[in-house]
């Protein structure tokens, strides 16, 4: 169990959220400031000023007033109509990860809603009652409106829930956990449908697994380097001091050390008959550097994001007064989601030209052709490497910018919205392209490093190459291949590879600048 201080969540916690399904408890200076926020919105609702969604109606309708005896009607009423989601589930660990998000902003106080409505969302987070939340059907405006209702509509007892692997109705749910469902009080629906949370969560969820594919990366590229016979002298950490940008100088350090000690390296390097090696050989620091300053970028963002009250009215406790807004624009989440994408098709981008050079004899310095023992009678890597290739084109379109879009909803009231919903779910399919050309790339070396024995690379690598091996064996004569590429992408989505070299690699904190 995490206790959180709203406003001061760090990416390193909600990592462990996210990757853990960690629970959560917010903190009692959290639970003071709800019960003075909840405090003044029942004063608001017993009064006689028109409060938006207190006692008024929503979006367009704003005008129309709700009498005292109907507000819980209306909540209920706004949080059923807003049900109106498509699409396939949200994965468990992304959807427990956008509930902790809602916690936290409701935490900071200015939301109005009742400490016992924020304990039902921590107790559904420590029971595992996870509403089921279709992906489609936010734009990222007012809100992620449709995701949060159906999150929701469970903590009435409606809509749809899993438990324990089975899915069932809200209500049976919350039963089965030990709950109970509760009736929203003013402003309560409200509260927990506006702001960004959905497309927050899968933004932070695109984020983290893109920092970790940019180390695999920096672990990647060294092994192609020695797979190809390349030179190290662009990682000369000089070169990188002269230019001055934190990303590329934390990933020219990680290369030297993963290359430090190879036989392959010292064998050739006095007598390197090339001048300079091919772009995806020479400028890595340069490419995964730069994206890994903009993952930093987006990832400030993101951490201020997820510390944000951003549902609308709110409670402005230092001035005593409810006030509308417009917090719940997505446009920082989109932006940051639009960040992430050009990211991640880059580091895809010229690791699948490495891949290239390893299979093309005319570029790989007398390794096999298309590392194939046996050319001709086998074809070796020369598929995978067309695999490697539609991906990488796939990730190219689907990093067209989200940000730029726009559609007017809700007959014009919501005349400009952010996209961040779809722009930040894209991440979730290019994050599993991007490991899979990473895994190519990763067999694709290691096959390299084999037909240069017996040299061996740098006991780090040395080390990588035999937790490949068991789980992909060495490709000794062509076989039925998906399965392997499959272990391969598993291989370097997971953290075995970078444990098995011993050496730390950068953190996303260490590039953070506020």
């Amino acid at each position: 169990m995490l206790t959180l201080s709203p406003g001061t969540v760090s990416l390193s916690s909600l990592e462990r959220i996210w990757r853990e399904g960690l629970p959560v408890s917010l903190d009692a200076d959290a639970r003071e400031r709800i019960a003075l926020s909840a405090a003044r919105i029942a004063e608001a609702a017993a009064g006689s000023e028109a409060v938006y969604g207190v006692n008024t109606g929503f979006g367009k309708l704003a005008s129309i007033r709700i009498a005292s005896e109907d507000t819980a009607l209306l909540q209920r009423n706004l949080i059923l109509s807003h049900c109106s989601g498509v699409g396939p589930d949200t994965p468990k660990a992304t959807k427990r990860l956008m509930m902790v998000l809602k916690l936290i902003s409701l935490g900071r106080g200015a939301s109005g809603i009742r400490p016992e409505t924020v304990t039902l969302l921590e107790a559904m987070l420590v029971h595992g009652v996870h509403p089921i939340i279709p992906a489609q059907g936010s734009v990222g405006a007012s809100g992620d409106l449709a995701p949060l209702a159906h999150m929701a509509a469970v903590m009435m007892g409606e809509g749809s829930a899993e438990w324990q692997g089975e899915v069932m109705s809200g209500g049976d749910a919350l039963a089965k956990a030990g709950l109970s469902p509760i009736i929203l009080g003013p402003k309560e629906g409200l509260a927990l449908i506006n702001g960004t949370q959905f497309s927050t969560a899968h933004a932070l969820a695109g984020l983290f697994h893109g920092w970790h594919a940019a180390r695999i990366s920096l672990l990647s590229s060294s092994m192609s380097i020695d797979a190809a016979m390349a030179s190290t002298a662009p990682l000369i950490e000089e070169i990188h001091t002269l230019r001055g940008h934190p990303g590329q100088i934390a990933a020219a350090a990680t290369m030297r050390a993963l290359l430090d000690g190879s036989e392959i390296r010292e064998a050739h390097r006095d007598d390197d008959p090339r001048v300079q090696d091919p772009y995806c050989m020479r400028c890595q620091p340069q490419v995964v550097g730069a994206a890994m300053d903009m993952l930093a970028h987006a990832a400030v963002t993101l951490r201020r994001e997820a510390n944000a009250a951003t549902d609308n009215p709110l409670v402005l406790t230092s001035e005593d007064r409810i006030v509308s807004g417009g917090n719940f624009h997505a446009e920082p989440v989109a932006f940051a989601a639009d960040i992430i994408a050009l990211a991640l098709a880059e580091i895809g981008a010229i690791a699948q030209r490495r891949i290239a050079l390893l299979v093309d004899p005319t570029l790989s310095f007398d390794l096999p052709a298309f590392l194939a023992e046996d050319p001709g009678l086998n074809s070796g890597m020369m598929i995978a490497e067309v695999t490697s290739a539609a991906l990488m084109s796939e990730n190219k379109h689907l990093a067209n910018p989200c940000s730029t879009d726009s559609t007017p909803t809700s007959a014009n009231q919501e005349d400009h919205v952010s996209m961040a919903a779809h722009g930040a779910r894209r991440l979730g399919p290019m994050v599993d392209n991007l490991f899979q050309i990473l895994g190519i790339e990763i067999f694709s070396a290691v096959e390299g490093i084999r037909f240069r024995a017996p040299l061996n690379t740098s006991p780090a690598l040395m080390s990588v190459a035999a937790r490949f091996h068991e789980d992909v064996a060495p490709l000794t004569q062509d076989r039925f291949l998906s399965p392997d590429l499959e272990a391969a992408a598993d291989l370097a989505q997971n953290f075995v590879l970078l444990d098995a070299t011993a050496i730390p690699f950068p953190k996303i904190e260490d590039l953070l600048h506020d």
